[in-house]
Order: C-alpha cells, then sequence, then structure tokens
C-alpha cells in the first residue's frame, strides 16, 4: 500500500509528464524514475507508467482532434496496423536480444534533435509531402508501434519526425497525428500487462488527475504556440533521453 503523501507526488510527478508528453513525448522519462522511487518493482513501474500516460494522452489526443489537427478519418488503418505492431513487438522482446538497440536508438533521438534543431523551414504549414499519406503513414504505424512494443523510449519523437520529415506536416499537426498513434501503441502494451496483473491501480489512479490536467494544459500549449514550443521541446526532450539512455540503460 502506497503512502498518501507518495500518492500525492506521484500525482504532481503526473501533472508535469502529461504536459510533457502531450507537448513532445518523452514524460517518461519523468514518471518512470518517480514510480521506481516509489518502491514498485521494474515491471510494474513500467506497467502502471504505460497506464497513466495513456489517460494523458487520452486527453492530448481527444483535444487536438477537437482542434482539427488530428487526420481522424485518414489514420484509421494506421491505427489497426499500430496496434498489431506494438503487440506484435511486445511479443517478440520475450524472444531476442534487444541489447543493440541500447545504443542505436541514442544516435537516432541525437540526429531527431539535430535535424529539429537546424532544419530551416519547420514550421506549423504543412508542406509537400515525400511519400503517399494513405498508403505509407500505415507502415509507419507498424514500425514505431512495433519498436515501441520491443523498447519504447522516443516513440513520440520518431513518429513525429515521420509525419514532418516524410509526409510533409505542420509541426502542430504531426504532434496531434503523434498523440493518436502513440495512444494506440500504448494501449497494446496495456493488453498484456493488464491481463498479467502488472499495473498498480492506486498509483495509476493518483496519476491519472495530473495526467488529465496535464495533458489537457500541454495540448492547449502546443496549439497555442506551436512550433515554437514544440520544436524546442523535441530537441531537448531527444538529447535528454539519448543521454539517459546512454548514461543509464
Amino acid at each position: 500500500m502506497l503512502d498518501p503523501l507518495v500518492l500525492l507526488a506521484l500525482g504532481i510527478v503526473g501533472l508535469l509528464a502529461g504536459f510533457v508528453d502531450a507537448v513532445a513525448g518523452g514524460g517518461g522519462m519523468l514518471s518512470v524514475p518517480a514510480l521506481l522511487s516509489a518502491g514498485l518493482p521494474p515491471i510494474q513501474a513500467l506497467a502502471t507508467n504505460k497506464m497513466q500516460s495513456a489517460i494523458g494522452t487520452t486527453i492530448a489526443t481527444y483535444t487536438y482532434w477537437r482542434r482539427g489537427f488530428v487526420s481522424l478519418k485518414a489514420l484509421l488503418p494506421s491505427v489497426a496496423v499500430t496496434y498489431a505492431g506494438s503487440l506484435l513487438g511486445a511479443f517478440t522482446v520475450k524472444q531476442v536480444d534487444t541489447s543493440v538497440l541500447d545504443l542505436i536508438v541514442p544516435i537516432a533521438l541525437i540526429c531527431i534533435a539535430i535535424y529539429f534543431l537546424f532544419a530551416p523551414n519547420l514550421s506549423d504549414a504543412d508542406r509537400a509531402a515525400r511519400l503517399p499519406f494513405p498508403t505509407l503513414v500505415p507502415l509507419l504505424g507498424f514500425c514505431v508501434g512495433f519498436y515501441d512494443g520491443v523498447f519504447g523510449p522516443g516513440t513520440g519523437s520518431f513518429f513525429t519526425i515521420g509525419f514532418v520529415l516524410l509526409f510533409g506536416l505542420g509541426i502542430t499537426r504531426a504532434a496531434g497525428n503523434t498523440k493518436l498513434l502513440n495512444l494506440v501503441s500504448n494501449l497494446a502494451a496495456l493488453t498484456i500487462f493488464i491481463t498479467s496483473g502488472d499495473v498498480v491501480w492506486p498509483a495509476v489512479f493518483a496519476m491519472a488527475v495530473g495526467q488529465i490536467m496535464g495533458g489537457y494544459i500541454g495540448a492547449h500549449a502546443g496549439i497555442r504556440f506551436g512550433a515554437k514550443l514544440i520544436r524546442p521541446l523535441v530537441v531537448v526532450i531527444s538529447i535528454a533521453m539519448a543521454i539517459k539512455l546512454l548514461v543509464w540503460p
């Protein structure tokens, strides 16, 4: 049984993580260490983090969608494929050695940070797509969803860079579409975690209150300030995740 003060602290962390997740992704860098510090074993911490994060991401996704920044109809095929990819990744991770990702993922995140930092034309305006959206976004969803099921860190950054670089979306629309597919990917992992009994529900309920507020505030901040907020936060979060993975894998 978690102490009430610990639950209060987790609620505050949930608010901060929800805000970060809604804008740029990467809130797990705050919430997972907090859950581990509260005494949860690693598997329970990861499962509980997925559950509480899904709540905040749902709020953020709904907010972006209400403001017209989520292409829901166009993404429906990708939703199913992303779910399948993440579920397959969650099953695959038990069969393969993923240690090579400890080096590859930080390098990829640093490359994303460099692109968002120095690319001259990144804005909220859509540009010409390099690849056809309807046919190849499902492939993006499957690949990143599979990665999320296998490993996880940086999933939001990989979705965002895909939408911006390959499909020409403005940064705010990219963030909105990212939220939907990231939510679907999390739900696939939760299918396994919940049935295995790994989710610590008191911690989820405490953090959910903060996640709802953080997801709502973060989504509105992302919509209001657009690329001026999302772009630097993606850079900071990507570099921070890369350092975390390299120094504390």
